[in-house]
């Protein structure tokens, strides 16, 4: 398999950040890839970094939001636009890819069903410190095992443009969530490496530590979102707060 690989990183104010995470897609010991880095009009120096980059390596694009969009949606969306590659992948600004993380996952594409490939991951600090806090993931997922929670971290996701097309996030809260729930629906499966790829950093003004807004969030996307029914969206939105409450503990 030699098919280009679109990766697709937002990035704001990742001064500190994002040399490291840019270096891990240079390491990748599969080399035909392009890096679309996309700024959301940083205040601090990541675009002189970004820049810099671009400037070195051909298969680095340094690309600009208009104006500060405040969400990684539209950047991603940005990317994907302006993508060349079979396959997408994401990386955002302050984590960090393994070097073999595309070469273990690829491979996994090759049937007609699997559209999306993952991984398990290890979380790190804002530091950069790893103390082997593992998130292990299942072996494949579906659209209605999906529904029970997210499984997908999105800094290990590749998805496959030659089954499903271009799809793109929706300005909402788990745009994640709802982009891998928009693929699945149409009948494929997700299927994972059953190793770390990646590494993703927990940072004290993460979006996504704030709990009760993320339960809504998640009650939006099934009444709204999903259309489950009242129903199906309490039964999907208590095993929803299970798995969190287990995730949170690692």
């Amino acid at each position: 398999m030699n098919d280009l690989v679109s990766v697709i990183m937002p990035m704001y104010n990742a001064e500190p950040f994002v040399k490291y995470a840019i270096e891990s897609v240079i390491s990748q010991s599969y080399y035909n890839w392009e890096l679309l880095i996309i700024d959301d009009c940083s205040k601090d120096n990541s675009a002189k970094i970004a820049k810099e980059y671009a400037e070195g390596d051909e298969r680095i694009y340094y690309l600009k939001t208009e104006r500060s969009s405040g969400s990684p949606c539209i950047p991603r969306n940005i990317g994907i636009l302006r993508s060349s590659g079979r396959y997408i992948a994401f990386l955002d600004s302050d984590d960090v890819w393994l070097p073999n993380k595309l070469d273990r996952q690829l491979p996994l594409f090759d049937d007609l069903y699997t559209a999306i490939v993952f991984s398990n991951y290890e979380k790190m600090n804002e530091d950069g410190e790893r103390h082997n806090r593992y998130i292990k993931v299942p072996a494949y997922t579906t659209y209605k095992q999906l529904l029970k929670g997210n499984v997908i971290g999105c800094v290990t996701a590749i998805f496959d443009t030659q089954k499903v097309g271009k799809i793109f996030f929706e300005n909402i809260g788990h745009e994640d969530y709802v982009f891998w729930l928009a693929i699945l629906k149409q009948g494929f499966i997700a299927k994972s490496v059953n190793s770390v790829t990646a590494l993703y950093r927990v940072r004290h003004q993460s979006i996504s530590s704030n709990k009760w807004k993320t339960l809504k969030w998640q009650w939006n996307i099934y009444v709204n979102i999903e259309k489950t029914g009242y129903i199906k969206a309490i039964y999907y939105f208590c095993c929803y707060a299970y798995k969190a409450f287990m995730k949170s503990r690692k």
